[in-house]
């Protein structure tokens, strides 16, 4: 097995240190420890510390959703509503173990109107993510497909800054699904 590249090495240093701190106290210095690098490789790789925590956010990102691909793997057909309430059920049961990781994604989304690099990391993180949604959620693999995942992500992303406001905000698969079908119905009825 391959060793990861030391930039691996800080993504997934940052991504622990992400777990057990809180933002104001990762460092440069806290990170490169975690790495067992040397505090200049940060910027080497990234440029600087706040990058780093912009492209880890996307990362942790990247991985939150191929855990939800692999456990929606067991939903078999086409039933792209099933998946979506079943993708909604599963960021909801992950979620609270997500925080830390949706705090830094949230800042990262407030750095990046100030901060050309973090903004050009996260919006390749929606380019990546928005085809690998639609195909997780069966929902095609052509424009269409990928401008429903977008929205979703919009959604999600919605829902993500709701409940870190207040936990009770949450809305689970079931709600999810009720909610869904009451816009689509009024969508209907003004065609």
């Amino acid at each position: 097995m391959a060793q990861p590249s030391n930039r691996g090495k800080l993504l997934d240093a940052t991504l622990r240190c992400l777990d057990r701190l809180p933002l104001d106290r990762i460092t440069v210095r806290a990170i490169a420890t975690e790495a067992g690098a040397n505090p200049a490789s940060i910027i080497y790789h990234f440029g600087s510390r706040d990058a780093l925590l912009s492209a880890a956010a996307v990362e942790g990102l990247d991985r939150w959703l191929v855990e939800l691909a692999s456990e929606l793997a067991s939903i078999s057909g086409d039933d792209s509503a099933a998946r979506l309430t079943r993708a909604a059920e599963l960021v909801a049961a992950t979620r609270t173990s997500r925080t830390p990781l949706a705090r830094a994604y949230l800042t990262a989304l407030a750095m990046s109107l100030h901060d050309e690099t973090v903004r050009l990391t996260l919006a390749d993180g929606f380019r990546r993510a928005r085809p690998a949604l639609a195909a997780v959620l069966g929902l095609g693999d052509d424009a269409a497909g990928a401008d429903a995942a977008g929205l979703l992500l919009a959604m999600f992303h919605g829902m993500l800054v709701q409940t870190m406001l207040d936990d009770h905000l949450a809305i689970d698969g079931a709600r999810l699904e009720s909610g869904l079908a009451r816009m689509n119905a009024a969508a209907i009825r003004r065609s």
